[in-house]
C-alpha cells in the first residue's frame, strides 16, 4: 500500500462515532443483526456491548479506539482487499486495524457465516 502521513492520520483523527452508524446501516440492509455486528468487533477489539457503546458516546477516534483494543490474536487471518488495497499489506499499524475492521463488517454484509468472519 502506498501509504502517506496524511492517509494514516487521517484515520487517527475520525472518530469511530462516526463510522458505526455506517457499519449499521450496511449490514443491516443486507438482513443481518446489530448483535451479529457487535460480535464481529468484539472478536477484533476485545470490546463488549458495555466498553462498545462507552467508546460511541464518549465519541473516541480510531486511534483511542483501537489503543485501548485488545487486538485478537487471529486478525493477521484477515486477508482480501478493501478499497482496493491488501489489508494484509498494510503498513501503518492503525490504518491496517481500521481496515481489517472494515473487512470483517464487508465480510458480515456479503453474507459469510459468522464462523468464517471469525476465523473458526
Amino acid at each position: 500500500m502506498n501509504n502517506t502521513n496524511n492517509h494514516d492520520e487521517r484515520f487517527a483523527k475520525m472518530t469511530f462515532t462516526s463510522v458505526y452508524p455506517l457499519y449499521l446501516a450496511k449490514v443491516e440492509k443486507k438482513g443481518k443483526t446489530k448483535e451479529e455486528l457487535h460480535q464481529v468487533i468484539e472478536w477484533l477489539t476485545g470490546y463488549d456491548d458495555e466498553s462498545l457503546q462507552k467508546h460511541i458516546d464518549e465519541k473516541v477516534t480510531f486511534e483511542k479506539f483501537f489503543k485501548n483494543a485488545t487486538i485478537n490474536p487471529n486478525a493477521h487471518l484477515i486477508t482480501g482487499v478493501i478499497c482496493g488495497y491488501r489489508v494484509e499489506e498494510i503498513a501503518n499499524p492503525l490504518t491496517q486495524q481500521v481496515r481489517y475492521l472494515d473487512k470483517l463488517v464487508d465480510e458480515l454484509a456479503k453474507g459469510k457465516t459468522l464462523n468464517k468472519i471469525l476465523r473458526k
